[in-house]
């Protein structure tokens, strides 16, 4: 029998143990009692109250922590996954990370500057264990997202994996599933860390942080007028 605890306690990220992801996982599935409607109510809580927000700094755990991303309002997609397995631990629902390279056809432009590629290198969802089962739950793409993006949305039923649909709502292609990189109890910084510079190189993160700096600043103007 698979050994669960791992995917039970708290971690520094999966912060299952903060006082704000107990008091909100609790407000999410009250009244509930089976685990597939527990872990349903988190996901799609955390699929659309959580915006998606793929520009972050990469390389500060403190920004991957799920209370963290609670507290902001909005995350990508590691973010999102870690916040989903810590609410899934609270209400005893085994959960992990599994990460994942992916290709994205329809990344867009200032993206693509930025990395030189449209491959999304630990690209991050959750899985939980539900029925005796571990089944796949991407809660990146918020609802709102999907409509103004005409992104097929991720729905999750507790039964089957919900993952990235191949194409969008006008059958163009949008995402292919490249390379698997595994299970974590935990978000795993030095790999995650070790494969950007891999696959993008050091001075990435420079244009990274770099991109962040100058959407702030345009937020900020754009805030003022």
């Amino acid at each position: 029998m698979e050994q669960l605890d791992d995917f039970l306690s708290p971690t520094p990220a999966v912060d299952s143990d903060n006082e704000s992801i107990r008091a909100k996982a609790e407000e999410v599935t009250k009244g509930l009692e089976k685990a597939p409607d527990k872990a349903r109510s988190l996901f799609y809580w955390v699929r659309d109250e959580i915006k998606y927000e793929p520009l972050v700094a990469i390389e500060v755990l403190e920004g991957y922590r799920a209370s963290r991303t609670l507290g902001r309002g909005k995350g990508f997609c590691v973010e999102k996954a870690a916040l989903l397995a810590a609410f899934a631990r609270v209400v005893e629902i085994p959960s992990r990370l599994h990460l994942a390279d992916i290709r994205n056809y329809l990344i867009p432009e200032k993206l693509v500057k930025v990395m030189d590629t449209n491959l999304f290198a630990c690209h991050g969802y959750s899985e939980l264990y539900i029925n005796g089962k571990w089944v796949k739950a991407t809660p990146a793409f918020d609802q709102a997202m999907c409509q103004e993006k005409r992104i097929r949305p991720v729905e999750f039923d507790a039964e089957e994996d919900a993952i990235f649909h191949s194409h969008n709502l006008d059958g163009e292609l949008h995402i292919e599933y490249v390379k698997d990189r595994g299970c974590y109890a935990d978000v795993p910084m030095d790999h995650i860390l070790d494969t950007w510079l891999e696959v993008y190189g050091a001075e990435s993160i420079e244009r990274l942080n770099k991109y962040m700096e100058e959407e702030k600043a345009g937020e900020g103007e754009r805030g003022s007028q």
